[in-house]
């Protein structure tokens, strides 16, 4: 008889190598969904089956978020909301890949959630984050031009073509010089085109002017000191040490480039569509947000500049 982990296993392998999950998304689904079998035995005092896991109640599903809520451990809502997420995952597997139903899933809600707004910058600081960029040592004080060059590169692609950080991390050596588009493969693997600003081309050829290493076509074009591939850890210390230098509060991080690179285009008139395929957004109701953060932006100019507002 399957038991629950080796239905674990087959799904973590479903995950990786028929979705094509990242790893880490990979072992964040598989650690909540280990969590959840470790409780059902817990709770039963037995293993548990594939049968029994399509016997598991609504009232004990419910136990097990109300355990993840409590103790020294307790889940914040969002963190027990994607717990919850991996569940329904699993028993979705289960249904479609291993005969195993389980309506009494679909009956357990998550935690309410408030949805914040995205923390775009403003067109001056992401201009400030570019250019004091090349007085950051994070490396240490023999810094070289090429890695200015590279941060500087790399600030400039996320704001230019409103990149998640591991997108733009991702672009290969073949990939550069860029041209007039850029072909991104992004959360799901969902695949969208983005358009390459003239200060993004020469930023990239800049960096490329100056890089030591000779890379292979398919290695990753940003690299660290060594030459190795940089992290993203590099690029959110780079950001935080300098929002410190330009006092700027802790919303600015990396991402708020490519909340700004929304909103800047909500400003100028794009619609949200287009603005929806150029961040690769599955829900237009993500995109929307912008316009309750473009709508706040035009609250507080009004509210400075208008004289008779009180």
């Amino acid at each position: 008889m399957t038991s629950g982990r080796q239905a674990l296993v087959a799904w973590h392998d479903h995950l990786e190598h028929e979705r094509r999950a990242s790893p880490r998304t990979v072992r964040a689904y598989g650690d909540n969904v280990l969590a959840y079998l470790n409780f059902l035995e817990r709770h039963r005092g037995e293993t548990v089956t594939l049968t029994a896991l399509g016997a598991i109640t609504a009232a004990e599903l419910r136990a097990y978020l109300a355990f993840r809520r409590s103790g020294d451990d307790a889940l914040a809502p969002r963190s027990l909301s994607q717990s919850l997420s991996s569940i329904r995952a699993f028993h979705r597997f289960l249904d479609q890949r291993l005969d195993t139903p389980n309506p009494q899933i679909a009956l357990v809600r998550g935690p309410r959630l408030k949805v914040g707004l995205p923390r775009p910058v403003t067109e001056d600081q992401a201009y400030g984050l570019i250019h004091e960029i090349g007085s950051v040592s994070g490396d240490g004080p023999d810094r070289d031009d090429w890695e200015v060059a590279r941060d500087e590169a790399v600030l400039t692609l996320l704001w230019g073509c409103g990149l998640r950080i591991s997108e733009g991390l991702s672009l290969l050596r073949r990939n550069a010089p860029l041209g007039e588009t850029l072909r991104i493969t992004g959360k799901g693997g969902k695949t969208r085109i983005v358009p390459v600003l003239d200060a993004v081309r020469e930023a990239i050829n800049l960096y490329l002017a100056a890089l030591p290493f000779v890379l292979s076509p398919d290695e990753p074009l940003f690299r660290a000191k060594r030459g190795g591939p940089l992290s993203p850890r590099h690029v959110q210390a780079s950001v935080q040490i300098l929002r410190g230098r330009l006092g700027l509060s802790d919303r600015v991080t990396p991402h708020a480039l490519r909340h700004a690179f929304a909103t800047h285009l909500l400003g100028a008139g794009a619609d949200l569509r287009s603005i929806q395929e150029l961040l690769g957004h599955a829900s237009l109701s993500t995109t929307q947000r912008y316009t309750q953060v473009d709508a706040a932006g035009l609250m507080a100019a009004y509210a400075k500049a208008h004289p008779h507002y009180e």
